[in-house]
């Protein structure tokens, strides 16, 4: 199925794309063949992973009960449904990427600082969620073969052998993935997010089964006092909002291939508040069934796993569990950077060689080593998370409220058109709003309020913007 793509142009231009701004890969797409299964199975993918089940049984351990895990989340996601499809739409309409639409509000050279910050966080996670993954199928790998453990006692770079041979597996079959381009990205992810749900419902039936079906929604294995969780509920929300805020700002990558509106808000609808809600419930109903089989809250599902003393359960898990991070670090850690890097430069570098870029530079960052550092995690990586609030009020209020929704797709490829090189109003309100956010996330005297960093970020982007592109109409 072939589409123009859907704009509002603010005039007619026959000026011919710049190289420097240009390639296939950047330019509206031509194919709309994501349907709303692809959006919801794109949501399934970054939804069901080691880290999100960690995020919500964790949030369980910490003295909310299931039932105010499930409304904080649902809370949460609705919010992040209301996002996707603000930044859904302008995608859907242009056809053209995250750097592409950035271009916009930061100007046609302007972009690359956009799309270079979420580039670099997203290579980073890249890295680490691979490491993740290999851990846990390490440890599922020593369960099943007890044998291999000399290849964990020498180590090289401050990994064990064993060790390099998982990440390094799990690494060339994403990279294989990857250099076939977004239709592979879509077919891949069609089937790796329901993987993981049989796997976990299978989890699910097994540990209920061993508690004998007397699973409570409305205790905690920590009690609470009301005030506390009132202000746990709250924070949990805000935090899925700035874990989900890094692909709510490049959301356009995906919905750039949808057919309509409606497709994608069908999509978003069934992927966030319904299925990612579900999984998070289902998530702590494990927790709380594994507290009372045996013993203790066992946050960790690859953990939990491995108590199943069945060789084929285990190698299906630890494959399933695979598949699963390989979606989630495809959806939200490769596509963003493969077209931010071409972005740069358009001529010389297309989307398979950026995604390419991507997956060495993760590589070699040694992420165990980054994984094992908290001041990177929390401050060089959670303060360049912090930046991506502002980034994203900035280009909401900018195509919404200053644009109202007219773009001439074709000068966004054009240097000295109807767009700025650089836009200065950007960069003034970008500077002090992400400062700001980056203090309120990381500066300890602001901890009660770093749950909502991304939030705070946003809204005082959105006011600065406005206020300063009105006094400059």
């Amino acid at each position: 199925m072939t589409a123009a793509p859907l704009t509002e142009p603010s005039q007619e231009t026959t000026t011919p794309p710049d190289p420097r701004l240009w390639n296939e890969d950047l330019a509206p797409a031509q194919e709309r063949r994501w349907k709303v299964y692809d959006i919801f199975a794109l949501w399934m993918s970054d939804v069901h992973n080691l880290g999100n089940y960690t995020f919500a049984a964790g949030l369980f351990v910490l003295g909310l009960s299931a039932w105010q895990v499930f409304t904080a989340l649902l809370f949460g996601f609705i919010i992040i449904y209301a996002g996707m499809n603000l930044m859904g739409r302008i995608g859907q309409r242009t056809g053209v990427p995250f750097p592409v639409v950035a271009r916009l509000s930061f100007g046609t050279f302007g972009a690359n600082l956009p799309a270079l910050i979420r580039a670099v966080i997203a290579i980073f996670w890249y890295g680490i969620q691979t490491y993740l993954a290999s851990v846990a199928i390490t440890l599922l790998v020593l369960t099943i073969d007890p044998g291999l453990k000399p290849l964990t006692e020498h180590g090289f770079l401050g990994l064990h052998a064993l060790g390099w041979i998982c990440f390094v597996a799990l690494w060339a079959v994403q990279a294989l993935i990857l250099t076939r381009g977004m239709e592979s990205v879509r077919k891949f992810q069609d089937w790796c997010g329901p993987a993981i749900w049989v796997v976990m419902i299978a989890l699910a039936v097994w540990v209920l089964a061993a508690g004998h079906w007397n699973i409570s929604f409305t205790s905690s294995p920590k009690q609470l006092s009301t005030g506390e969780q009132i202000r746990q509920w709250f924070g949990a929300a805000g935090l899925i909002l700035a874990t989900y805020g890094t692909l709510m700002l490049n959301f356009c990558d995906f919905s750039r291939f949808a057919p309509d509106q409606k497709t994608v808000r069908r999509g978003n609808f069934w992927g966030l508040p319904i299925n990612s809600t579900a999984f998070a419930l289902l998530s702590v109903v494990v927790t709380a069934g594994s507290m009372q089989v045996f013993g203790e809250a066992i946050t960790d599902p690859a953990e939990l796993l491995a108590k199943v003393h069945n060789t084929p359960v285990l190698i299906i898990g630890a494959l399933t569990f695979a598949v699963a991070t390989m979606g989630v670090n495809i959806v939200a850690n490769f596509v963003s950077p493969a077209y931010d890097l071409a972005n740069i430069w358009p001529k010389r570098i297309t989307f398979t060689i950026g995604g390419m870029i991507s997956a060495v530079a993760a590589l070699c960052v040694l992420p165990w080593k980054l994984y094992s550092s908290p001041a990177v995690v929390n401050y060089f990586l959670g303060g360049l998370g912090a930046f991506l609030g502002p980034l994203f009020g900035i280009m909401i209020v900018d195509y919404y409220l200053i644009r109202r929704g007219k773009v001439d797709v074709a000068q966004l490829f054009v240097d000295g058109g109807i767009y700025p090189r650089v836009n200065p109003r950007a960069l003034v309100t970008f500077f002090p709003t992400a400062a700001l956010s980056a203090v309120i996330a990381l500066v300890p005297y602001f901890a009660p309020a770093a749950p909502y960093s991304w939030f705070i970020g946003t809204a005082s982007s959105a006011l600065l913007y406005f206020a300063v592109s009105r006094k400059h109409r």
